[in-house]
């Protein structure tokens, strides 16, 4: 694991255990990286109670509640399936804050819609839910190591930037 994602990790955690908050994944084309990530700094146990890899559409409609009918109208890599990923693991997990990542990380699997790199993520936070598309560079590591990321990123600002108290904080 890079230094960045470490740096991003240890930063995540002091702001989630100064908030006293927790945070939860719902990982596709990261495989569980942002999970581990998290995982790898010391007392992670404080903030981060479980992940979800969900790989396949029905996993992620039987492990989060994602509708089968959404993953077959818009596909595994839309910004509505994360969405209902993210909703489906923060509630699941009852945690306060909340990722989801689905894309193409190739070589295979794109389209001339969604050509590889193509990346959906979405976070929730007390404050609601936000998604985004993002087009990455690179073969496959580069591809899942930027995803991971992004989640962090995104996730550090969620957790920095929310004045809201959510109901599972303690």
């Amino acid at each position: 694991m890079n230094e960045e994602i470490i740096s991003l990790s240890e930063k995540l955690g002091a702001a989630l255990l100064l908030r006293k908050a927790t945070v939860t994944t719902a990982e596709s084309c990261t495989g569980g990286g942002v999970a581990s990530a998290i995982t790898a700094i010391a007392g992670s146990s404080q903030w981060f109670h479980c992940g979800y890899v969900t790989y396949a559409n029905q996993t992620k409609h039987k492990m989060l509640g994602v509708p089968m009918a959404l993953l077959k109208i818009e596909g595994a890599v839309s910004e509505s399936v994360v969405r209902s990923m993210v909703e489906g693991a923060a509630q699941r997990a009852e945690a306060d804050f909340a990722i989801a990542i689905s894309g193409i990380a190739g070589p295979t699997g794109g389209s001339a819609e969604k050509p590889v790199g193509t990346v959906c993520f979405a976070w929730l936070s007390p404050e609601g839910i936000g998604s985004a598309r993002h087009q990455l560079s690179g073969d496959r590591n580069a591809v899942r190591e930027q995803s991971i990321k992004i989640s962090l990123q995104q996730l550090l600002h969620q957790v920095t930037e929310c004045t809201t108290v959510h109901p599972y904080s303690k």
